[in-house]
């Protein structure tokens, strides 16, 4: 990634350059501002207003020009109406597809001026991120609320375009209807069912949908992968990505994610009983389960430093380590050994690729498809969380073959050496190596951060979660006494993990803060629920595994509402903060106190925290995604890795706290790990009202 200034000069189109905005000339005006207010030239209300005006003059200038062009199209969409109903009174094959590639035509022009609008949105967003940088004052906030909804503020039009609407709505209804309907008397409007399928209106819709940032579901569901595009790619970049897509290899990686979610929850049912089968402590199940967070703490690191390089390698490789590991699981208990036990979900651990199901979907999947696979993505992992113990309540059996024992703490194990296999040989015989560029390419994280400001504009918001103005300034905009900075130093990817962290900003720390609690809350729930359960209400395995599986099923659903309804109702940062409230209720609402432990409570408390973390999950990551350093959006050290690491070691420590909490009897273990969760819950809460008091 080049810096902004240099990237907007190269992707002008140069009949259309002087109506783009004026990049160059506002980092000189902030520059010159701040020496002025330095010096005591200019005081700050003077530098305000006078930002504003020229802020005004250039939107005006956009808009402006964004409104002639549309009267061009306009006028070019009204000639082929007329020579479309001359066709229709004199039908002519070659002259139909003509007017079809004239439509085209427009429709390509169109996306010229979506693709004018979107560059100039980001200049727009960058410019007032550098302004409340440097001035440390929350201008983007003021200029937004006053600009949103004025009768007379031309800001709004850049992002409602309901005139690139009308054209968009005109373009696919004429070629529709020359494409499907001719001699037809049935509309394309009888039939909602099928829109038209057409490379160019994929295209135009694919452009608004950027600019819109429309929520729902599937958007809001995509989020949860940590899956970023590249700001304004270029024709080159989609090409190379579309030659690089391939839909079984793209089935192969969501079934790998599946699987792996499958592997890991598949055991917690049982987890406690095969302990004690092996002569340990129910409670040690914290460490049987949490083994395999540990290893996967080292496993997420080199296998994103791998994916650089290829994918079906690392594939192949977590297969056979996966396969491995789960044999070592089962066999622990023929060989009476706790250390076996605990080693098989070590190696389960290091065949962790989820890094590498991340990074395929952001590197081979056209950016037209992105959002699908990375809804595919969050949907697999939901999927497997709820089959991994529902399959454990089905293997109620006991037998032996060959001195090796089959019942229901071993079967787990067994079946997923079974699975793993399968998909080992049908990812021998149907991935397909993509190739891979000499450069490191864009890694995961998510959300196209174009569409910052158009949110800003739809909700009345400033910048999500902006940075602290005494922060040194990272992303690819920074500058040196006015002058253009070293692109290329700006934007090398990080080289560690502890450079990494140096580039957190307080905001982002809070947000990875907050990821760490919500991942905790629901392990110190999933996790310890065979120990509680059985010691408090006497539940079988069967019982167990029906609880967690209900639980895993919600997570669809209640993303569907989220995305669908309370997204658009609700400021994301206010759902984020009402969602921490509500994991902190399900979690004191958890504890035994002083009235009898019931199972009622138990299962009401145990869904409030587990769909509020669900909720929490998504608007956290969506809020992330926006306040991350540009350096940490590609590379093997970026921001996906360290959100993954975030969550994988609040489950260690959630699966340690529980085997602790053991040694001071499983009566105890309920209330010393939810007391635990209590606290990071309630110091969270304290650091996101902290964080919005410094940002408004």
């Amino acid at each position: 990634m080049v810096a902004f200034g240099k990237k907007l000069k190269e992707n002008q189109i140069q009949e259309w350059q002087g109506h783009y905005i004026n990049y160059k000339l506002m980092k000189k005006k902030v520059n010159r501002y701040a020496q002025q207010i330095e010096v005591g030239a200019q005081n700050h209300l003077y530098v305000l207003m006078d930002f504003a005006k020229l802020l005004d003059s250039q939107i005006e200038k956009i808009v402006l020009f964004l409104l002639e062009q549309q009267g061009i199209l306009a006028s070019r969409l009204s000639n082929l109406r007329e020579q479309h109903d001359a066709l229709s009174q004199q039908p002519d094959g070659l002259k139909v597809s003509e007017v079809k590639e004239a439509y085209r035509a427009v429709g390509r022009d169109l996306l010229q001026l979506l693709f004018f609008v979107e560059i100039n949105a980001i200049g727009l967003r960058k410019i007032l991120k550098k302004f409340d940088k440097r001035f440390g004052y929350k201008f983007t906030n003021y200029y937004v609320k006053t600009r949103a909804n004025h009768p007379y503020s031309l800001l709004q039009q850049v992002f409602k375009h309901v005139g690139i609407g009308a054209v968009v709505g005109a373009i696919s209804r004429n070629l529709a209807d020359l494409q499907d309907h001719q001699g037809s008397y049935i509309s394309i409007y009888d039939q909602p069912a099928s829109p038209l399928t057409d490379p160019v209106i994929d295209s135009i819709n694919a452009a608004v949908d950027r600019l819109t940032n429309s929520t729902n579901f599937l958007h809001f569901l995509g989020k949860h992968a940590l899956i970023m595009q590249e700001e304004l790619p270029t024709p080159s970049e989609d090409h190379a990505v579309d030659q690089r897509y391939h839909f079984m290899s793209l089935l192969l990686n969501l079934a790998n994610t599946f699987l792996y979610m499958v592997n890991t929850y598949i055991i917690v049912p049982t987890a406690d009983n095969y302990s004690l089968s092996l002569g340990a402590a129910a409670t040690v199940c914290g460490v049987v389960i949490g083994a395999m967070a540990v290893a996967q703490v080292f496993s997420s690191v080199y296998f994103s430093a791998w994916s650089n390089k290829s994918y079906m390698r690392p594939l192949l490789f977590s297969s056979i380590v996966l396969l491995v590991g789960n044999v070592l699981y089962a066999l622990a208990y023929d060989l009476d050994s706790i250390s076996v036990l605990i080693i098989g979900r070590l190696f389960c651990g290091l065949g962790s690729a989820r890094a590498v199901n991340r990074r395929y979907i952001s590197d081979c999947v056209p950016l037209k498809l992105r959002m699908q696979a990375s809804a595919g993505f969050v949907s697999a992992s939901a999927l497997g969380m709820a089959c991994g113990p529902a399959l454990a309540c089905l293997f109620q059996t006991n037998f032996k073959i060959y001195k090796i024992t089959f019942n229901d703490n071993t079967l787990p194990g067994w079946f997923m050496v079974l699975a793993w296999l399968v998909y080992l040989l049908w990812l021998w015989i149907s991935f397909r190596e993509p190739f891979h560029e000499a450069k490191e390419n864009i890694a995961p994280l998510e959300v196209n951060a174009a569409l910052l400001v158009n949110e800003a504009v739809e909700n009345g918001l400033t910048q999500p979660l902006l940075l602290n103005s005494k922060a040194k300034e990272e992303d690819e905009d920074q500058e040196c006494d006015g002058a253009e900075e070293d692109s290329n130093e700006i934007q090398k990817p990080v080289t560690s993990l502890v450079l990494a962290y140096r580039l957190l900003t307080p905001s982002v720390k809070v947000q990875l803060y907050i990821y760490f609690m919500l991942k905790y809350a629901m392990e110190v729930l999933l996790a310890g629920s065979s120990v509680i359960t059985t010691y408090y209400f006497v539940w079988s395995t069967r019982h167990v595994a029906i609880f967690l599986a209900c639980l895993g099923l919600t997570v669809l659903p209640v993303n569907m509402v989220v995305g669908s309804y309370i997204s658009n109702m609700f400021e994301e940062r206010q759902v984020l903060l009402a969602s921490e409230i509500m994991v902190c209720i399900g979690t004191l609402l958890s504890f035994n106190a002083v009235i009898p432990y019931s199972v009622q409570q138990y299962v009401g408390s145990g869904l409030i925290t587990f769909v509020s973390a669900e909720v929490l999950e998504g608007v956290n990551l969506s809020l992330l995604s926006r306040v991350m350093s540009s350096r940490l959006s590609r590379g093997t050290y970026n921001g996906g890795l360290l959100s993954t690491e975030a969550g994988t070691l609040a489950r260690v420590v959630a699966d340690g706290t529980i085997t602790l909490a053991g040694y001071l009897g499983e009566g105890m273990v309920l209330n010393v790990t939810l007391l635990t969760s209590l606290f990071i819950c309630v110091s969270s809460i304290i650091a996101t009202c902290f964080t919005y008091n410094t940002l408004y």
